[in-house]
């Protein structure tokens, strides 16, 4: 039987009491997502990396995998999670849309001085961050998994910093393997103003989402975690 991945301060909520001696899965290497799920949920998921595109390949991806590799014990939930940076935010109205600045992708920067670049161009502006949850889950009607994904979004809104602080920041090196090139929990918290949205979100997992939407699951789905 699959140690007891719920830990002893959890919530007894429907979602997190099915999950009690299954096998749960964070398809996710990131210490931070381990980090939220622990605090928030809070479990102890295994963890499998899978290097693929999407948040919903990568859990598939693993269902697949740990199917294969052990049809006797296979996961009873898979979480697959990634994050994304986009500078401003999303217009609000018909008229933003016609003359607003357009969104860019901040993906990891490729070097310092994309570093830098991606900085200059959020400072003293907002910028949109977007966590997507892919849950992948056996089901009983057929052989085979169902999916569910969600997503939420948080507005990070930087200072107005000056050149030399944003530089020091980029040679500190804390934001050289992040999306959008910086980290929160970190050296950045002195860049920036204020956040709208939840805190755990821009540090690349909602975690209050995911104890959500376990609830509803074994509420609406007919044997969700129960196999």
């Amino acid at each position: 039987m699959p140690s007891n991945v719920v830990l002893p301060n959890a919530l007894k909520t429907p979602g997190i009491e099915h999950l009690r001696n299954k096998r749960v899965v964070l398809a996710s290497a990131s210490p931070r997502r381990e980090e939220i799920l622990r605090e928030q949920s809070p479990i102890d998921p295994e963890i499998h990396e899978h290097p693929v595109a999407t948040t919903t390949q990568k859990a598939v991806e693993v269902y697949q995998r740990l199917v294969e590799a052990d049809p006797d014990d296979p996961p009873v939930l898979v979480i697959g999670a990634d994050t994304i940076v986009f500078t401003h935010a999303l217009p609000a109205t018909a008229l933003e849309m016609e003359t607003g600045t357009r969104q860019e992708l901040l993906e990891k920067p490729t070097s310092r001085a994309d570093n830098l670049r991606m900085l200059l161009d959020v400072n003293g502006g907002v910028c949109e961050v977007v966590s997507g949850v892919s849950l992948v889950y056996p089901i009983l009607t057929a052989r085979g998994y169902a999916i569910r994904e969600l997503d939420e979004r948080s507005l990070v809104y930087f200072a107005e910093n000056h050149r030399h602080v944003l530089e020091a920041y980029v040679e500190n090196g804390e934001g050289i393997d992040r999306a959008g090139g910086f980290a929160v929990q970190g050296l950045s918290a002195l860049l920036i103003r204020k956040i709208d949205g939840d805190y755990n979100n821009v540090m690349g997992f909602h975690g209050t989402a995911l104890f959500k939407i376990l609830d509803i699951l074994v509420e609406e789905e007919d044997g969700f975690l129960t196999i």
